[in-house]
């Protein structure tokens, strides 16, 4: 229905109260001021926006490795990267990008947003969610250590087996690799309980399953794929652990072993990470597109119900990567078939937002033109990867570059462009500020280009035969024409330095939004949901009062009403109206949890304890030792610390208690 904006005198305004009846912003007791308030602070948005800034570091390392394996390739016989460097290059490249930038920054969006999202002052469990963020960093710097120590894992990021054994990988970087990934699970795993409890039994009074944010959602699907897949990935690490530093034979085919064990043990973890990876991409722009379309989402249910779909059977499709294993002709139609059938429900949603964008008044913003990227280049690899769900042509295309060009239009076309949409929508929520419209384009069409230039040329290339994983390619293999190997792969190099230009456009924007950015108003894209209640930046407490939900997008029927007559929607109040009746009406009583330093020291000790098993027992006896200390001092830290008397800032000399609990 079409929007009709009221003159300033016909919007209502909430109700005066009198100083004396309102109560000040309340803070969260803080350790200190300074860093002392991040290291130690439990708060799920500094904790969100420490994912955040951890995984735009891992990012850029990810992305100077892309550009290596780019340079190594632009050109026949390249000697940037001798083979065993290349090998560790691709490997590390895509490790870092799946479990060091992709996955934490979905869990920065989560953490932030999830509890504004569902009208909750924090998440479930405060300390566990400070201890997910360490174990993360912890994870990331073992990884990354193995560079400096002796060189990094080099069997590709699906680690195959006999490959990932100490006879062809003696050195120590697959034993980082292992360690780092068994952390960054634990952190991972905490991390998905804490949010399924959260939304579970802290959502607002009124508001159900199917009242909640479409991002929401598709966090809550991703937390339950992370539940049930990481447990396999984690046995799978711990054989390879195992065999490599104790002398199990788990993956050793000369003792009776079968070859195919880390395949289906890591493709069963590996596939549903593809939907744990995309998915909340797609909650991101299912907020984004209604509020630049100036309408509702088209086909809500569809949305959620796809989702979880997808989620579902996202488990029964992870034998179409071992198509070329030999795994037989019945096997291989199962899993043709399933394979065929997951296209139906992101076909579901593709339409969902197509059909919400059509007939909407489009307001062109950097957000939404990330989300229409998204929507377009996730089609586009959409479309290559259904011609995997046919053996033969999988078969065929199997370890060549087009399938490197297919997962790069999902996950970067999908994913990243949907964390970009995410970044501008929400900044000026996170920080109060508008990032740059005007680098914000620039930001979005050298991406776009880039992505297409570096990726579009790999499908020809694999279609040729250009192995995914060769170091070198020479003049006698280049071809002729328009299948020329030369070309194609300085196409595809020079692709890679655009996209890079994309994103060094994107960090100028936020230093130059920093420094002298412009401050944004309450709500600045007229938005749906629930956040957009709470201040830019949210105040420590999220709400002055919990709200109470009577309509899915809440936020935007407190500002519309239906008009009866004409049967379009007239504002009835602004948003900054809205926030400030709220702060009116605040809650007399909250509840917030106290900084902790144990889970920062409890992380620490289990990264000693995970390095033991490179370097000895006597270096796993200190980590023991420091999990110990740090788990009794958790336990035995006072759950409700001392009340605290806070003035209010307004400078009206009221005071109020605040309970705190850890």
């Amino acid at each position: 229905m079409a929007i009709i904006e009221r003159p300033s005198s016909e919007v209502a305004t909430p109700a005066v109260v009198a100083p004396s009846q309102a109560l000040g912003a309340i803070r969260r007791p803080v350790a200190s001021k300074g860093w002392r308030s991040w290291l130690f602070t439990v708060d799920h948005k500094k904790i969100g926006i420490m994912y955040g800034v951890v995984a735009m570091v891992f990012f850029i390392v990810g992305g100077v490795e892309a550009l290596l394996i780019r340079l190594q390739l632009a050109l026949p016989d390249g000697r940037i990267l001798s083979a065993d460097q290349y090998n560790q290059m691709f490997t590390m490249h895509a490790t870092t990008m799946i479990f060091l930038f992709a996955m934490p920054m979905a869990g920065a969006f989560a953490n932030y947003f999830l509890p504004l999202q569902i009208g909750a002052r924090d998440v479930a469990f405060p300390r566990l969610n400070a201890l997910s963020l360490w174990l993360l960093v912890g994870g990331g710097l073992i990884l990354n250590a193995s560079w400096f120590l002796g060189g990094a894992a080099d069997g590709g990021w699906f680690m195959y087996a006999p490959n990932s054994g100490p006879v062809f990988s003696p050195s120590n970087g697959v034993d980082f690799w292992v360690l780092g990934l068994q952390i960054a699970g634990i952190a991972s795993l905490i991390g998905s309980i804490n949010l399924i409890v959260t939304v579970l039994n802290m959502r607002a009074p009124g508001m159900t399953l199917m009242k909640m944010p479409v991002f929401t959602w598709m966090i809550l699907v991703v937390q339950f794929l992370l539940v049930f897949s990481l447990p396999v990935i984690t046995v799978a690490l711990v054989l390879l652990m195992f065999q490599r530093s104790y002398g199990a034979t788990f993956f050793d085919v000369s003792q009776g072993a079968d070859p195919l064990l880390w395949q289906h043990l890591f493709w069963i973890f590996g596939h549903p990470e593809v939907y744990v990876l995309i998915l909340p991409g797609f909650g991101i722009i299912s907020e984004v597109l209604p509020t630049f379309s100036r309408k509702p989402l088209f086909g809500y249910p569809f949305v959620v119900f796809s989702g979880a779909s997808i989620g579902l059977v996202g488990f029964g499709v992870w034998a179409h990567h071992m198509f070329a294993a030999g795994l037989g002709p019945v096997s291989v139609a199962v899993f043709s078939i399933s394979t065929m059938a997951i296209a139906i429900p992101t076909g579901v949603k593709i339409f969902n937002w197509l059909l919400t964008m059509w007939g909407g008044k489009i307001w062109y913003t950097t957000a939404m033109k990330f989300a229409i990227g998204l929507v377009v280049l996730f089609t586009i690899g959409g479309l290559s990867g259904v011609t995997h769900s046919v053996a033969p042509s999988d078969t065929q295309q199997t370890d060549t570059y087009y399938i490197v060009a297919h997962f790069h239009y999902v996950l970067f076309g999908g994913m990243v462009f949907g964390l970009f949409s995410g970044f501008y929508y929400w900044w000026p929520k996170v920080f109060g500020k508008l990032l740059n419209e005007k680098l914000g384009s620039w930001n979005f069409w050298f991406m776009v280009i880039g992505m297409n230039l570096t990726f579009g040329p790999m499908h020809i290339l694999g279609l040729q035969g250009q192995p995914r994983r060769m170091y070198v390619w020479t003049e006698a293999r280049a071809g002729e024409g328009l299948f020329n190997f030369g070309f194609w792969n300085m196409v595809s190099s020079i692709g890679s330095f655009v996209l890079a230009v994309g994103i060094l456009f994107f960090l100028i924007n936020v230093v130059i939004t920093a420094r002298n950015g412009k401050q944004a108003p309450a709500d600045p894209w007229d938005a749906r949901t629930l956040e957009w209640l709470a201040t830019s930046p949210p105040k420590e407490h999220n709400f002055d009062r919990i709200p109470v939900v009577h309509h899915l997008d809440e936020f935007f029927h407190r500002k519309y009403e239906e008009d009866p007559n004409t049967h379009t929607m007239r504002q009835i109040a602004t948003g900054e109206e809205l926030i400030r009746a709220e702060e009116a009406a605040a809650d007399s009583d909250i509840h917030l949890p106290g900084p902790s330093y144990w889970p920062l020291v409890l992380a620490i000790g289990i990264g000693v304890l995970g390095l033991g098993v490179v370097y000895g027992t006597p270096v796993m006896v200190v980590g023991a030792a420091v999990v110990l200390l740090a788990s009794f001092g958790w336990v035995l830290e006072p759950s409700v610390p001392e009340a605290i008397d806070y003035a209010s800032p307004d400078g009206d000399g009221h005071s109020k208690e605040i309970a705190t609990h850890g």
